[in-house]
């Protein structure tokens, strides 16, 4: 597909003796999309951290101010586990080096971001998932697609308040208004979820460029049909950009093709959205 970044791929297994027998395979891919001409998305796939970041629309050097959220979590690749003290040190690292950033005079630079941490916490591997905006990550196991993370934008404050329902936000003019974000926007705070992992999980995060185009059904069929993380993670992408392309867009695909110890009941989280395929 033209404009794809090259695929980037990964396969993983922690060298903690209590986890090794876990494994996990991933890619991401990105795509400036069908309108504009730079794209702001960047994206790390550096087991045990992968992370999508977006710069923000309609902000100047949104390409920089993502590619320096990345930056900020590239020193956690290659480790054993994260933890959540280092999560939440390359978050604060973002916030730092985004500010710095010289604007010239223009709008401030931001960027939206997704991240997804192979954690250990008592002998058993988690995710810690964090996100600020509207960059989204889900889980999907046993042909059920779940949203983990909640967007910050003015239409799902809208949806929460009830005045909207799902198929109207869609549609409204102000969707893509965020009410956080790493730059402006009073320098937001991250919401954080602990997710068990779990054998034969898959999980996707994406910029709001794929889902602004996809909806979770389309999703989770692309998700059902393709066995290898690097052919969902580029049908994913490939989809939205045919659907119209209107943003840039990114995604990641983590698989975990084995788990170790067993991973704790599935009840343990509380799905923000469930999607049959």
């Amino acid at each position: 597909m033209e404009s794809t970044t090259d695929l980037t791929v990964a396969t993983w297994s922690p060298p903690d003796p209590r986890t090794a027998a876990t494994t996990l395979a991933a890619a991401g891919a990105s795509h400036v999309g069908r309108v504009r001409k730079v794209n702001e998305d960047a994206h790390l796939v550096a087991p045990p951290v992968f992370v999508v970041a977006d710069g923000m629309g309609g902000h100047a050097l949104g390409d920089v101010a993502s590619a320096l959220v990345i930056e900020s979590f590239t020193p956690l690749g290659g480790r054993g586990s994260a933890t959540p003290a280092e999560v939440e040190g390359a978050i604060g690292r973002s916030r730092v080096t985004i500010a710095a950033i010289d604007a010239d005079g223009q709008a401030e630079p931001g960027a939206t971001m997704v991240s997804a941490a192979y954690v250990v916490e008592s002998g058993r591997g988690y995710w810690l998932i964090a996100h600020v905006g509207d960059s989204r990550a889900y889980s999907w196991r046993d042909g059920e697609l779940e949203q983990i993370t909640h967007d910050h934008s003015l239409v799902q404050e809208m949806i929460d308040a009830g005045h909207l329902d799902a198929a109207q936000a869609a549609v409204h003019p102000e969707r893509h208004v965020i009410t956080r974000a790493i730059g402006p926007v009073g320098n937001a705070q991250a919401d954080y979820s602990l997710v068990p992992l779990e054998a034969k999980q898959r999980i996707l995060l994406c910029s709001d460029g794929l889902t602004s185009e996809l909806s979770d059904r389309s999703i989770a069929s692309i998700l059902s049909n393709e066995e290898s993380p690097e052919d969902a993670v580029s049908s994913l992408v490939e989809a939205a950009v045919n659907m119209g392309g209107r943003d840039n867009v990114t995604a990641i695909i983590i698989d975990v093709v084995d788990c170790a110890p067993p991973a704790p009941e599935r009840d343990d989280t509380v799905p923000l959205g469930r999607v049959q395929a």
